[in-house]
């Protein structure tokens, strides 16, 4: 059975990534559809994410596999409890270390940093980005770019891949971006 979610993709010149179109129907259907938004806000409740799977199976994401469903479910859950407006630009990384006064110096966030590091696989990462996601809504003060976490968590699942979106991450808090090679 196949789900019409009455999403269109705008006609644009530009590709979009599946993630970018999840999250801009996800802000778009909580602004519209308060039903859908409570839903939503119980997606990444081990309990309750089943009322948002209507919504999941509409965009192809295989229910079936966590590694795919739980990524989903913690975006939408997220989006639709910030009332996001937009798909922001905040990384994870930079967000997390703004919720303290000090920064990335703050005790603090380097623990919940070294947390979200320490994880190793999805349902595992996702358990952990629940409150903070919470606490970034509640003193980031940012916008979060909702889909390049998507796309994180998506590829997390590959080891080759994990380090690196861990060293990203990392890289975000510290506020230090690799430079760029100066031959390039």
């Amino acid at each position: 059975m196949n789900i019409d979610t009455g999403y269109t993709m705008p006609k644009t010149d530009a590709p979009r990534s599946k993630s970018l179109a999840f999250v801009d129907y996800i802000i778009n259907r909580c602004q519209a559809d308060n039903g859908l938004r409570a839903a939503l806000k119980r997606a990444d409740n081990p309990a309750t994410e089943y009322q948002s799977w209507e919504v999941l199976a509409g965009f192809k994401v295989d229910l079936e596999y966590e590694n795919q469903r739980l990524p989903y479910a913690a975006i939408g859950a997220a989006i639709a409890r910030t009332k996001a407006e937009r798909n922001g630009a905040a990384k994870i990384g930079s967000a997390i270390a703004r919720c303290y006064e000090d920064g990335n110096a703050s005790d603090q966030a380097k623990a919940k940093l070294r947390r979200l590091l320490a994880c190793d696989s999805v349902p595992e990462v996702c358990r952990i980005l629940r409150p903070l996601l919470s606490l970034i809504e509640a003193k980031g003060n940012v916008v979060l770019d909702y889909a390049s976490l998507l796309d994180d968590l998506l590829w997390f699942s590959h080891e080759a891949n994990q380090l690196r979106i861990k060293a990203r991450w990392a890289q975000g808090f510290y506020g230090k971006p690799a430079e760029e090679s100066k031959d390039e």
